[in-house]
């Protein structure tokens, strides 16, 4: 769809140009113009870029050279130097059709530097100061044509990444479900091996404690038995004496 556009460019702004290169241009600056007009259809467009700033030194409010360098611009694919360039000349012109001439080259310009909203604008000037342009209608349709596909792809595109967006969301959902379920089961059995220890510690003082008592109750009984045999033995020593 570019090249298509691109041809109707091309063939509006070497028509126009072929127009201003016949207009009566003052001694100073006519030289340089037409210097540049050879270049341009040479397609030495940087000289002839040079031609025109050289034109427009000698006056600074040619209409013409200024024009003609919107165009040496645009062919050097400088669109935004060249659209910046229609504006100014733009808004100097008193003819409202060579006026409505650079509002379409603008809108050309803002075209090919992607600037679909402000070219449509700009063609739509241009169709004010001259409606029967079929050039501009048919430019003002195609980039019409193409913010919609745009915006239709950007709404696409904003769909896609919240899809995105929103399964990644979920996916994290589903982790941080997973890392806590993990955090529950790792926490359960934290305190089933503190339960089993303690049990384990329980047992053991207890075993600990019985084995106390019964050491305990051995060393009362040794001694129960040490005083039965003293006192025994005494009582044997007793009948001996006697």
């Amino acid at each position: 769809m570019k090249t298509n556009v691109e041809k109707h460019i091309k063939f509006m702004m070497i028509w126009w140009f072929a127009g201003l290169s016949f207009t009566i241009y003052g001694q100073g600056e006519k030289k340089f113009i037409r210097q540049g007009n050879e270049l341009f259809n040479e397609k030495k467009f940087s000289d002839s870029e040079v031609a025109y700033r050289k034109a427009i030194d000698k006056n600074k409010m040619s209409q013409d050279a200024g024009f003609n360098l919107g165009d040496a611009l645009f062919k050097q694919k400088k669109y935004e130097d060249a659209g910046k360039q229609f504006i100014e000349n733009s808004s100097a012109l008193t003819d409202n059709y060579k006026k409505s001439a650079s509002l379409y080259n603008l809108g050309n310009s803002l075209l090919n530097a992607n600037k679909i909203q402000e070219s449509i604008q700009a063609y739509k000037n241009s169709l004010k100061l001259n409606s029967g342009s079929k050039e501009a209608k048919y430019n003002l349709a195609y980039a019409q044509d193409l913010l919609k596909l745009q915006q239709q792809q950007q709404q696409q595109k904003d769909q896609q990444d919240k899809e995105n967006k929103d399964n990644k969301k979920d996916d994290q959902n589903k982790d941080q479900n997973k890392n806590q379920d993990n955090k529950q089961d790792q926490n359960q059995m934290n305190q089933k091996q503190q339960q089993q220890q303690q049990q384990q510690q329980g047992i053991s003082k207890e075993d600990a404690q019985r084995l106390l008592n019964a050491i305990a109750n051995d060393e009362k009984n040794v001694q129960e038995k040490v005083k039965l045999a003293k006192a025994a033995q005494e009582k044997v020593r007793s009948l001996r004496n006697w």
